[in-house]
């Protein structure tokens, strides 16, 4: 929809009857300027931009899940384990592939109801984003206002599973060694370390040489500081070492707690950072309805 044009033919030969060439619509909009609407170029290209960003952002988050799933499969001849919710939540490469088709398809009905002033594609849009919004809201009020039974839910949820499926997915295993190594912490429950128990190679009852040990990114000091090489070995036979002994290893808290504990000490940053996010989501649905309601008027005005 562009902005009406005036054409200047005619209009100097005096009120009605000096105009030429104009349809009904015309004649009402050079009579009645008033009544004259457009679609704000601004706001169009505004969401089109900000979209575009995120449509290629999901599109690299797509790629790059679809050849680690690729990768993943072959690797293991076709048998990648899909059978219930937990395979695939906890399958880092469909993480991925979910986040960017929803991303690359969410910023696409952005681009494209902008850009072609589509008010179908911007009513799915700005619902898609308020959806988002009202989740992400949803989520943050619970953690904050029940810490304790998200805690209590993570560690009942997943514990048992993210530890028994650390050997079987290279992709969950590469995860779980960066969140334990960033936020120095071993296990995720509020057993700690002791969670390894639980996995089949590190079990003081396995015949793996792993046995009553915790993976090297449990380790306190795992790179040697003149060579610079990683000491897979460093946490092997921690279990069975008194407590105090195994303190001065490996971290012995669980990783669910000790995010807690960080989150609480940065409660206002996060809080902070939270509320501009939220803002922008608003401003951004705020935009979008804007923009449809300029393209329904105009549509509106040629109709009549």
């Amino acid at each position: 929809m562009s902005n009406y044009r005036y054409q200047g033919a005619g209009v100097g030969g005096g009120g009605v009857a000096g105009v030429r060439g104009y349809s009904g619509i015309e004649m009402r909009e050079v009579m009645h300027p008033h009544h004259f609407t457009y679609v704000s170029q601004c706001v169009k290209y505004m969401i089109f931009m900000l979209n575009f960003v995120f449509w290629l952002f999901g599109g690299l988050l797509l790629g790059i899940g679809i050849y680690a799933f690729k990768d993943k499969w072959e690797e293991a001849n076709g048998s990648v384990r899909l059978e219930n919710f937990y395979d695939v939540f906890l399958n880092i490469s469909l993480v991925l592939i979910e986040s960017g088709m929803v991303i690359f398809l969410v910023s696409f009905s952005g681009c494209v109801g902008a850009l072609r002033e589509n008010t179908f594609l911007l009513k799915l849009y700005s619902m898609c984003l308020l959806l988002f919004f009202l989740m992400e809201m949803a989520i943050a009020i619970i953690c904050f206002i029940f810490p304790q039974y998200m805690n209590t839910f993570l560690e009942k949820q997943f514990t048992d599973k993210i530890i028994h499926s650390y050997r079987d997915d290279p992709d969950l295993q590469n995860f779980i060694d960066f969140a334990q190594q960033q936020f120095k912490c071993c296990g995720l429950s509020n057993s700690g370390y002791q969670d390894w128990r639980k996995n089949e190679y590190f079990n003081c009852s396995s015949p793996s040489v792993e046995k009553c040990g915790v993976p090297y990114s449990c380790c306190i000091n795992s790179t040697d500081i003149s060579s610079g090489l990683v000491n897979i070995m460093c946490g092997y036979g921690v279990q069975e070492a008194p407590v105090p002994e195994a303190r001065k290893r490996i971290w012995t808290s669980g990783c669910i707690e000790v995010v807690r504990v960080q989150a609480e000490h940065n409660l206002y940053m996060i809080a902070g950072n939270a509320l501009f996010i939220a803002l922008i989501q608003l401003l951004v649905i705020y935009l979008a309805k804007t923009l449809e309601g300029q393209i329904e008027l105009q549509k509106s005005r040629w109709a009549t």
